[in-house]
């Protein structure tokens, strides 16, 4: 193996670049293209090489000999987008055509494919019943534990407002939020770590085609669920609707499998759908699902699985997709409806309901366009602030913040802290209007205002942050000070930047739309008390629309969903050319400056993320310099001890071998003829599927694909697999097993050529050939993921082995 060990300082990288910023990389890998290529080593029956070309990186300042030894016991992992982790596989998105393979879709008859078509329907029916029934089930939790506690403190606060001790109020309110979120963050650290956060990264990661631990168990569902719950009841600056897309896609991998590996139980359905290709497809169903359920938008569900997952679409999956979208929200309504006791009115399509835009507030003008404009380039500059700050604070977090009883310490800081800085705004503001029939507060606090009156301050913080959006939208003229909404602006702004990334199930869409609502609105009342006649136009309900757009826009960096989502969300079709502007204009000056959210947790986590096109200025890299060479290869029948030593060989974890004609020549490569995978070899060891000479081919065990199937996803790892001293001589035959006609490429061939038929195909392994069909090198999504415009051009990342 070429093992490269390359020791990075941060003080040296620092001084390298004086621009040592977010998104800029190392400069292309120093003397490791004069190393990738050495020659192939034979071991016992097979040729035995390895992919190589690890990089160690070691990210302490400087390590003495002390303290070498200790440092595998740290915690800490790559915190910065300069890396690239070892640690994650692909999915095998690209179908496995063995032997096996074709004699079960031959004996299959036509019936049995239009059932099969059948199964995907109802399997996408039952995703969308499930996901709509999780989100009732978080609705009414939210509503009823949020109502308690909001009701038990408003009474607190009113009792001491006459009598004085204000303090003890606030001490509760602290104490309630502390408490609550500290429950949701002990789920989270303690017991499922990936379910903190939104989700939405690590479901992007896995319909790249990335797989991600534990990232689409059921345990991680239910910490999930609770989690959430937690962190809006105890009034964090986050909201419910992110997480329904990671929830929606943990119940389609679960129900696409007709089992649980978790509980243990196998239903015996659906087992056709065992496989990676099927499985991320019902995945992207899930998540559809779940932006279906949060915003009551089937489409905008389905666009967002389009925009930001799957990498691979057909007609039928769309109409899949839109079904599970469609059953998902008209669940949610039904059962909302029946709680709501309003039985059959479905007037409750989503989490967030934006209320309706009636058709006189949102009428907009020609010369109202450049002013939508200039909005959503300020939700740009925000967003790529909040990015940026939210950068840092995550790099702090996995430094310094990353032992779990840490992690809950800052949830339970951050919830008190929350509550603090509402209490001292609420206390603070004299804002107070007076409390008219038409105006919907749920919870209105009076304070220190006169009878008939409330505190607007509260509006926003005293209150769930759906309220609060709904109440930004459609509260009259004149019912919120510009000071108000400014400080709120503010104040929330870098409350929801600290909160994203906590050890809690969160999300961000709601608190952006909750920070562009409030400057929107602001804007809107600016622009009215400016300009004599713009109190005609000027509504600030619509400029509030606007500004959450462009702020959501300028954060998370959605176009086409998001436009779909917004007008789905409003029930009015009016807006739809504006906030397609905004989103556009927050888009390009966001990018401008930094990436957007998602993008960059995905890149702190170090993950070998594809995206939609290879770099713009790679058509001088062939895919020669970017495989990974030599190659462990494996004879068509070969030695078991020879398998066995290089499954069990550490130092190396690769997951495809391609499979070679012996060659006279023990130094020259052999040619191809097919490819097999460590979980297959994996199986045929565990099923003891050897020749006892190559030739008595009638003592293997017939394998089917069930066997392949049943241990799937889990597949068990070598070590638990015992072969004995005599199995070892003995001899496989991979000919039935392997895949005979893999991928394969020239060694010549373009990157932009390579990465378009990896990513479009969804492949995990792509084998490099030379003119005469040998194995020279094979190309894997680490390859192509370390490529990326920099500042300075074409720049490779670092692959670390965390």
């Amino acid at each position: 193996m070429a093992n490269i060990t390359k020791k990075v300082s941060w003080s040296s990288r620092a001084d390298d670049s004086a621009a040592a910023q977010a998104g800029e990389a190392t400069p292309l890998l120093n003397g490791s293209e004069q190393e990738r290529h050495t020659s192939r080593q034979q071991s016992g029956g097979g040729s035995i090489c390895q992919i190589g070309r690890l990089t160690t990186v070691e990210l302490e300042e400087e390590i003495t000999a002390d303290e070498e030894s200790i440092r595998g016991q740290t915690r800490e992992i790559p915190h910065n987008e300069k890396l690239l982790s070892l640690k994650y596989e692909g999915l095998d998105y690209d179908n496995i055509e063995n032997q096996l393979f074709l004699e079960e879709e031959r004996r299959m008859s036509p019936m049995g494919f239009r059932c099969l078509e059948v199964s995907r329907w109802v399997v996408c029916g039952l995703i969308g019943f499930l996901t709509g029934l999780i989100a009732c089930f978080i609705d009414i939790a939210v509503e009823n534990l949020a109502g308690l506690k909001y009701e038990v403190i408003k009474r607190n606060i009113e009792n001491f407002t006459e009598t004085g001790g204000l303090s003890i109020s606030l001490i509760l309110w602290g104490g309630f939020n502390a408490a609550v979120v500290m429950l949701g963050s002990i789920l989270v650290a303690f017991f499922e770590p990936i379910a903190g956060g939104s989700g939405i990264p690590q479901i992007k990661c896995y319909l790249n085609g990335v797989k991600i631990p534990r990232v689409v168990r059921l345990k991680t569902l239910v910490v999930k669920v609770f989690g959430v719950i937690c962190s809006v009841v105890g009034g964090l600056a986050v909201g419910k609707e992110g997480p329904m897309i990671h929830s929606g896609a943990v119940v389609a991998a679960g129900v696409s499998q007709g089992r649980s590996t978790s509980l243990k139980r196998d239903f015996k359905m659906f087992e056709y759908f065992r496989r990676d290709t099927e499985k991320r497809d019902f995945v992207s169903a899930g998540a559809a699902a779940g932006v279906s359920a949060a915003f009551g938008a089937p489409v905008g569900g389905v666009l967002f699985s389009l925009e930001e997952g799957a990498s691979f679409w057909n007609q039928m999956l769309t109409w899949r997709i839109f079904f599970a979208s469609m059953i998902s929200t008209f669940t949610l309504n039904f059962f909302l409806s029946i709680y709501n006791k309003k039985t059959g009115e479905l007037s409750s399509p989503g989490l967030i309901n934006f209320g309706r835009f009636e058709s006189e507030s949102v009428e907009y003008y020609l010369y109202e366009i450049p002013l939508f404009i200039a909005m959503g380039a300020i939700g740009g500059l925000l967003g790529a602030l909040f990015n940026f700050l939210n950068y840092w604070i995550t790099i702090f977090r996995i430094r310094y913040i990353h032992r779990p009883c840490l992690q809950v310490m800052e949830a339970m800081l951050v919830a008190a802290v929350t509550a603090a800085v509402s209490f001292t705004m609420i206390y603070f503001s004299n804002d107070c209007q007076p409390l008219a029939p038409e105006n919907s507060e749920e919870y209105p606090l009076q304070l220190f205002c006169s009878d008939g009156e409330y505190n607007a301050m509260a509006t926003a913080f005293f209150n769930t942050p759906e309220r609060s959006v709904r109440s930004l939208f459609h509260n009259q003229p004149g019912s919120y000070n510009p000071l108000t909404l400014g400080l709120f602006t503010l104040t929330y702004f870098f409350l929801a930047c600290w909160t994203y990334g906590l050890a809690v199930s969160a999300g961000v869409f709601i608190p952006s739309l909750l920070i562009g609502a409030a400057w929107g609105r602001l804007c809107g009342i600016l622009l009215a008390s400016v300009s004599p006649n713009a109190s005609i136009w000027a509504d600030p309900g619509k400029y509030a629309l606007i500004g959450a757009a462009a702020q959501l826009g300028g954060i998370v960096r959605m176009t086409l969903s998001l436009t779909v989502i917004m007008v789905e969300a409003t029930g009015n079709v009016t807006y739809g050319l504006p906030i397609m502007l905004v989103l556009m204009t927050a888009k390009i000056v966001g990018d401008y400056f930094i990436e957007g959210l998602y993008d960059i947790h995905i890149k702190l986590q170090s993950v070998p993320f594809l995206h939609w096109e290879a770099p713009a200025t790679s058509h001088w890299l062939t895919a020669r310099e970017v495989m990974s060479s030599p190659v462990t290869c494996l004879n068509r029948i070969e030695k078991v001890g020879t398998i066995v030593d290089t499954l069990s060989n550490t130092s190396t974890n690769h997951n495809g071998f391609p499979v070679v004609v012996e060659s006279a020549g023990n130094d020259e490569p052999g040619k191809l003829c097919g490819l097999i995978l460590r979980s297959q070899l994996i199986v045929l060891l565990k099923h003891k599927v050897f020749v006892e000479l190559v030739r008595s081919r009638l003592t293997q065990r017939k394998l089917q694909l069930k066997d392949f199937r049943d241990a799937y996803p889990r597949f068990p790892p070598i070590q638990s697999i015992h072969v004995s001293q005599d199995e070892r001589e003995c001899m496989m035959d991979l000919t039935e097993f392997m895949n005979p006609t893999p991928y394969t490429v020239p060694q010549d061939t373009s990157l932009p050529r390579v990465f378009k038929l990896f990513r479009a195909l969804g492949l995990r392994h792509l084998v490099v050939v030379d003119d005469e069909n040998r194995v020279v090198g094979l190309v894997t999504r680490k390859d192509l993921a370390r490529y990326h415009m920099g500042k300075h051009g074409l720049e490779e990342l670092q692959l670390a082995q965390t």
